[in-house]
């Protein structure tokens, strides 16, 4: 087995206004796929050599601010999509805090009321 977790998926309750969300948080276009009775946008991914997943609209998904915390991969340096997600509604809730030489983590509420954290090595 090479990773623990191999797909995700983001509860969203306002599709427009989350795409618009993770676009920001990643400087990238969010492709809608198809998704069975609802609506879903594939967050960028390396579907070769790693994990991917996205933000699903849909019966039985439904944002939350408690359970599990998904790392999302924060880049270079997560003070970036920090300084641009905070611009877009999301709401702070661990800033850049170092784990040692684990690197970076930062915890967010995003758009939709979904607990969401960062990672990076610097």
């Amino acid at each position: 087995m090479k990773n623990s977790l191999n797909w995700f998926e983001i509860p969203v309750t306002d599709f427009e206004r989350a795409k618009k969300f993770y676009e920001t948080l990643y400087d990238a276009q969010i492709e809608e796929m198809p998704f069975p009775g609802g609506r879903y946008g594939m967050l960028p991914a390396d579907m070769q050599n790693g994990v991917g997943g996205g933000i699903a609209q849909g019966d039985g998904f439904e944002p939350s601010d408690k359970g599990t915390v998904v790392y999302l991969n924060g880049g270079d340096d997560l003070n970036i999509p920090l300084a641009r997600i905070e611009k877009v509604g999301a709401k702070i809730l661990m800033p850049k805090t170092s784990i040692g030489p684990n690197g970076f983590m930062a915890h967010f509420i995003d758009t939709e009321g979904n607990h969401v954290a960062l990672h990076s090595m610097k």
